[in-house]
């Protein structure tokens, strides 16, 4: 019996977790749209926080690797300008960085970002977990989130269902820092979707694509 009460105490405070089916996308759209990012590798834990309850709502995190990409599991950013398979989000320039947390931002929720670097092999292979897991079933962002962290050299992160709970561990790593992201606007969230810039994207793509190439040289 306590057992099933966990599992529904785990559903209702993820329930900011609901699976949006993609359209299909191609192997050639996904590699147009791979976005190498000139920052430090690094792990990047999104946790919606509900504003009234203070409970977890969702959990999603952001890979720099060889690309820089979001795993979004159990998530709903999808655009038809937004390349996405599964759950993973590519070509995540800064642009997209910043319309994927005011997303989630809003008057009822707020978002903690806590940022975390890491080897690049650490972060190639939370990437390749992250790219293997397939779309995730409701209520699975945290427990789908904390289950590619436990696999990583290094970190110290227990499978979990509840994003707090994940959010708690991943702040006892040696976090490069920790923000929480505050916005009251409006209480529907696909209204920052709807507002989403395709050219902004693109020129945010080729602005990052020649810094790196300039670091480079």
């Amino acid at each position: 019996m306590r057992k099933w009460v966990l599992l529904l105490a785990a559903v209702s405070l993820t329930a900011g977790c609901a699976v949006k089916h993609d359209p299909p996308v191609t192997d050639e759209q996904i590699q147009n749209a791979v976005y190498r990012h000139s920052g430090p590798s690094e792990l990047v834990l999104y946790t919606m926080i509900n504003n009234s309850s203070g409970s977890g709502a969702h959990t999603s995190m952001m890979i720099n690797a060889s690309q820089r990409v979001i795993f979004d599991p159990a998530g709903s950013f999808r655009h038809s300008q937004i390349i996405a398979r599964n759950d993973i989000v590519y070509g995540v320039t800064p642009y997209v960085e910043d319309v994927y947390t005011r997303f989630h931002a809003r008057k009822t929720f707020h978002v903690v970002i806590q940022r975390l670097q890491v080897s690049p092999e650490v972060a190639e292979q939370a990437m390749r977990l992250a790219m293997a897991k397939g779309e995730v079933p409701d209520a699975y962002c945290a427990s789908s989130t904390s289950e590619i962290l436990a696999q990583l050299p290094g970190l110290n992160i227990k499978q979990t269902m509840f994003p707090k709970n994940l959010m708690e561990q991943f702040g006892q790593q040696p976090l490069m820092s920790t923000q929480a992201l505050y916005e009251y606007d409006d209480e529907d969230r696909f209204a920052a979707l709807r507002a989403y810039d395709p050219e902004k994207a693109q020129e945010s793509f080729k602005r990052q694509q020649a810094k790196r190439a300039a670091q480079a040289e």
